[in-house]
């Protein structure tokens, strides 16, 4: 007899992106229909997930009527919108998840998902976890079916925030205090969490749920570095001053991290989820690719 989950279609934005990515990966290892929304279907992101069996729909999230052609059909939708720090105008951040969310009250889908951030509901102050609580609030007053996933500091930015060694030690610069602790997630554990959501509907409905793997202070994190690839590695702690004269919203969230932080309840998603990566084991895994 037909699993009745694989007659259902789920529309995924951002699907050429490290979220929507996992998420379309997810979802389709656990047997559902994926369509990725793309604007170039010759992206090289692109083709791999028709690789994997995921169906291309052209669209924009910038372009209503794209996203409301995308959303018909579909069982359900998730929703991530990138965010450049570096620009600022974070309207245009919510005006992208307002339209999706539209499109999918339009449509009238079963489950819209949407990725917010941890701590979109504390007012902390910081733009790009603003936008994500007005996008909220649209999807709350809009009354479409939702679950909201509130991911914290993701795993792979440490990709671009570890510097290339010198000397033997390598060091790097970081707006955190050393005693900071850091809540962090991997993507594919997203992708993961977002997939049971799908498949688990009548559980997660009307839900907000913060999301994380592990956690751990900034000399905790230097020591993973460090005993995983064999070369010593510790941080410095840059000053909030001068990393606000480069980026000053990366400055106010770093701030932010150092004051306030976010609040997941790890032991709680454990007992679901066992498979959470550490940064440890995350980390042995990407020097493994």
């Amino acid at each position: 007899m037909t699993n009745p989950v694989n007659q259902k279609t789920i529309l995924v934005t951002g699907a050429t992106g490290g979220q929507g990515g996992a998420v379309a990966r997810s979802l389709l290892g656990n047997g559902w229909t994926v369509h990725a929304l793309v604007r170039n279907p010759g992206k090289q992101e692109a083709k791999d997930l028709a690789a994997l069996g995921a169906n291309l729909a052209i669209g924009d999230l910038d372009d209503r009527e794209s996203l409301h052609a995308a959303s018909r059909g579909m069982h359900g939708v998730f929703s991530v919108q990138p965010a450049d720090f570096t620009d600022p105008r974070p309207e245009i951040e919510v005006q992208q998840g307002k339209n999706v969310a539209d499109a999918a009250m339009a449509a009238g889908v079963a489950h819209l998902v949407y990725s917010s951030v941890g701590a979109a509901q504390r007012a902390s102050g910081v733009a790009h976890f603003e936008t994500k609580a007005e996008i909220e609030a649209h999807i709350d007053a809009l009354g479409v079916p939702a679950t909201v996933l509130r991911p914290v500091f993701f795993m792979e930015n440490w990709s671009y925030l570890i510097q290339d060694a010198a000397e033997g030690e390598r060091v790097g610069s970081l707006a955190l205090d050393s005693d900071t602790s850091l809540q962090m997630i991997a993507l594919a554990d997203i992708g993961r969490i977002a997939a049971d959501v799908f498949d688990n509907r009548a559980e997660f409905l009307g839900r907000q749920i913060e999301i994380a793997g592990d956690e751990l202070t900034v000399r905790q994190i230097a020591e993973v570095l460090s005993e995983v690839d064999g070369l010593t590695t510790r941080f410095e702690r840059k000053p909030s001053e001068e990393l606000r004269a480069e980026a000053e919203e990366l400055a106010k969230m770093f701030d932010w991290l150092n004051d306030e932080g976010y609040r997941a309840d790890i032991g709680l998603l454990r007992r679901r989820y066992p498979q959470l990566s550490t940064f440890e084991a995350w980390l042995k895994a990407a020097r493994q690719r």
